[in-house]
C-alpha cells in the first residue's frame, strides 16, 4: 500500500505546485496581453475613423471564425489525458489558486 501512496502524493503535490506557478504567471501575462490588445484595437479604430486605413470587417470576422474551427481537432487528444486525471486535478486546483492570487 505504501508503494502506491508515495507516487500518488508526489504526483498530486507536483501538479498543485506546477498549476499554481502556471496560473499565477498566466494571469500576469494575460493582463499585459489584454492591455496591448486594447491599445492596438483602439489605434485601429482611430485610424479607421480618421480615414487613414480601411478595415474590412467581413474578412476579419471570417478569419477569426477560421481560427476557432480547430477546436474540433482537440477532441482526438482528449483520450490520452484520461490517464493523467490525478495530475490534472491537482494542477487545476493549483492553477486556480495561482490565478486567483496573481
Amino acid at each position: 500500500m505504501s508503494e502506491i501512496i508515495g507516487p500518488v502524493v508526489y504526483e498530486l503535490g507536483l501538479g498543485a505546485v506546477g498549476g499554481f506557478v502556471v496560473g499565477f504567471a498566466l494571469k500576469k501575462i494575460a493582463k499585459i496581453f489584454l492591455i496591448v490588445l486594447g491599445v492596438f484595437i483602439a489605434a485601429l479604430l482611430y485610424l479607421g475613423a480618421s480615414d487613414i486605413i480601411n478595415i474590412n470587417f467581413g474578412a476579419l470576422w471570417s478569419a477569426v471564425g477560421g481560427w476557432l474551427g480547430g477546436a474540433g481537432a482537440a477532441a482526438s487528444w482528449l483520450v490520452g489525458l484520461i490517464a493523467l486525471i490525478p495530475f490534472i486535478g491537482s494542477f487545476a486546483v493549483g492553477f486556480f489558486l495561482g490565478f486567483k492570487l496573481g
